[in-house]
């Protein structure tokens, strides 16, 4: 004895009913950052590295690592630096 299915006899309906989403089910949520509960940053919170500060790091960072393209940004940050202060 052959079972038959019946599920190709199923006519699939128009979709004129139910919400729209354009969200592939899901309902349409309200844009926004989950982050505005952080609070407001206070000038004690930030802190700006000086010119000198930031010559020093690139520097030390030139001397320790192995990377070529590490060396390379420093030296060309140092390089800019010593031009704009007329030292090159």
């Amino acid at each position: 004895m052959m079972m038959y299915s019946n599920l190709s006899k199923i006519k699939p309906s128009l979709r004129t009913k139910g919400n729209i989403t354009g969200n592939f089910g899901k309902t349409k949520v309200k844009a926004g950052s989950t982050l505005s509960d952080l609070g407001m940053t206070t000038k004690e919170n930030i802190h700006i590295t000086t010119q000198s500060e930031y010559i020093n790091r690139m520097y030390e960072a030139m001397e320790t690592t192995n990377d070529p393209k590490l060396k390379s940004f420093c030296y060309n940050e140092i390089k800019m630096y010593l031009i704009r202060t007329n030292q090159w």
